[in-house]
C-alpha cells in the first residue's frame, strides 16, 4: 500500500489532499500542530507536531513513499518555508521518497513570453509576499543538485477556501503558462485539485518539475 504524509494535513489543500488519498486507499499521516480538527479513520494516522522542526520531519516520514508540502510559504511568525525547506528535502531522501510540493499560482506566466502572474498590474500586494516566497521555494528546487524525485503544483489563480467550488472530476495541467477559461477565469477546486495532486502520486508523470492544473 502506497503511503503518503501530508504537512499541512488540516489545511484547505492538505485536507483535500488527505481526502483523495484516503478514498483510493492510500495510508495517510496527516501532520499539523493542530490534528484535534481532524477525524481518526481507517487508514489515517494523525501526526501532531512542528513541521520546521527537522527531527520530528525525519522521525514522521520514516517508511513514507511520499512526502506532501502543504504549508504558506510565509508563516504566522514572519519566518518563510524556502528558509526551511531543506529539511523536507533531506528526509525525502533518507527514506527514499518522492517529494510532492503544493505551489503558489503567482509564479506561472500569463503567456509563453509574458510576465509572471506577480508581477503583473493589479496583483493584489498583500498576496505578494506569500507568492514570491512560494517561487523562491521552487527555484531553489530547480537549482539543486538534489536526487530527490520531487513535483511542484501550481494551482489556478482563484484557488482557496474562499472559492471551493465543486468537485467535478476533470482538470487540465500546464508547464508554465497561467491556465484561463474561455471566459479569462483561472479556476480549480480543492477537490479537483487533490484529483491531479494524488493523480500524480499514483501516476507518476512529472519529475523534478513544476506543473500547474486548472479546468
Amino acid at each position: 500500500m502506497t503511503s503518503i504524509v501530508v504537512f499541512g494535513g488540516t489545511g484547505y489543500a492538505g485536507s483535500a489532499i488527505t481526502s483523495e488519498a484516503l478514498s483510493r486507499g492510500i495510508a495517510v499521516t496527516a501532520v499539523a500542530r493542530d490534528t484535534s480538527k481532524l477525524e481518526p479513520t481507517d487508514g489515517l494516522t494523525l501526526a501532531q507536531g512542528d513541521a520546521f522542526d527537522a527531527d520530528f520531519v525525519a522521525e514522521v516520514t520514516k517508511g513514507a513513499d511520499v512526502i506532501v508540502v502543504s504549508l504558506h510559504a510565509v508563516q504566522a511568525d514572519g519566518s518563510e518555508l524556502k528558509d526551511r525547506f531543506q529539511h523536507f528535502v533531506d528526509a525525502a531522501a533518507a527514506a527514499g521518497a518522492r517529494l510532492g510540493i503544493v505551489g503558489g499560482a503567482g509564479s506561472l506566466r500569463v503567456a509563453e513570453d509574458g510576465p509572471r502572474l506577480f508581477d503583473t498590474e493589479g496583483f493584489p500586494d498583500a498576496f505578494k509576499g506569500e507568492a514570491k516566497s512560494h517561487a523562491q521555494v521552487l527555484e531553489t528546487l530547480r537549482a539543486s543538485d538534489t536526487e530527490v524525485d520531487w513535483f511542484y503544483v501550481s494551482p489556478a489563480a482563484a484557488f482557496g477556501g474562499y472559492n471551493p467550488g465543486e468537485r467535478r472530476g476533470t482538470y487540465r495541467t500546464t508547464d508554465e503558462v497561467l491556465l484561463t477559461d474561455a471566459e479569462g477565469n483561472s479556476d480549480i477546486s480543492g477537490a479537483d485539485f487533490a484529483i491531479a495532486f494524488v493523480d500524480e502520486i499514483e501516476t507518476p508523470a512529472h519529475h523534478r518539475a513544476r506543473f500547474g492544473v486548472a479546468y
